[in-house]
């Protein structure tokens, strides 16, 4: 009996994160279209040659999401599968998915497939993801129901925020003024955001400097749950001293059980940005 776990690459992991472990683990990558170029989100995508493309072309980058087919190849690998997906409400990656359960299923009713729109991005997806395999490790599929009930109440207590240093990609899809983005950027102004539970980004706050802003988004995360034993996972783009930062300021200000830094793959840096730092927690 094959157990498998399934994400697409906005989870900032690499194919090789539970290579150990006896749960199967893939990723499906999504595609970032930049002028004539296309970059494909896997394992071998150099980001910063994505990030010099999209600084040097002057139309508007966009994204792709996995095709259902992609999905459908993932899921027929293991007996019992559950699969995360970027927030819904930022790609049509969700989507996808339950259009590859449904094919999937028609072929083997025996598969099990269970669909969780994470409602976030990056940090939110890798500790959904650590928990699913340390929940089926010594797990049997009578087993299943339960750990998809277990996943979807820790999705729902999940949080994340980010927050921007790089405004052009903004600029250029028409989200922010010019005159408004060079003029954050010019004054060292960071804007904050926060996802809402429905999975939608919501500006909270801005800082001056990276002090201010290590500090203010320490103080969001306090107001916006109970971090008693949070584990908190940093996605940085290009930047980790930043991301160094942020990590001491948490461990200074909240009473987390562990900070974890990763890198942002292409999707989450296409909309970080460079200097761009993403926390789920």
């Amino acid at each position: 009996m094959v157990w498998n776990v399934v994400s697409d690459s906005s989870c900032d992991l690499r194919m090789s994160a539970f290579q150990e472990s006896p749960v199967r683990f893939e990723i499906v990558p999504l595609r970032i279209q930049v002028g004539e170029r296309e970059f494909i989100d896997n394992d071998e995508l150099i980001v910063p040659d994505m990030l010099e493309a999209m600084s040097a072309e002057k139309a508007a980058a966009s994204t792709a999401c996995p095709s259902p087919a992609a999905f459908a190849k993932a899921f027929e690998a293991g007996d019992c599968t559950v699969c995360f997906t970027i927030s819904a409400n930022l790609s049509g990656t969700y989507n996808a998915a339950m259009l590859a359960r449904e094919m999937v299923l028609e072929e083997h009713p025996e598969k099990k497939i269970c669909i969780i729109d994470s409602k976030a991005t990056a940090g939110a997806m890798v500790l959904l993801i650590h928990r699913a395999v340390a929940l089926m490790q010594n797990s049997g599929p009578e087993d299943y129901d339960d750990i998809c009930d277990q996943l979807r109440v820790y999705q729902a207590a999940l949080r994340t925020c980010f927050t921007l240093e790089n405004f052009d990609n903004l600029i250029k899809n028409g989200r922010m003024r010019p005159l408004v983005g060079n003029l954050l950027h010019t004054l060292g102004i960071h804007v904050i955001a926060d996802a809402t539970p429905q999975g939608t980004i919501h500006v909270a706050d801005k800082a001056r400097g990276e002090v201010k802003t290590c500090r203010a988004i320490a103080a969001l995360m306090g107001n916006s749950k109970d971090c008693t034993g949070a584990r908190v996972v940093i996605s940085h783009c290009e930047n980790l001293p930043g991301a160094l930062q942020l990590k001491k300021t948490i461990l200074d200000m909240l009473p987390v059980k562990s900070v974890d830094i990763i890198s942002c793959r292409g999707l989450t840096s296409f909309y970080a940005m460079e200097k761009g730092l993403i926390i789920g927690y």
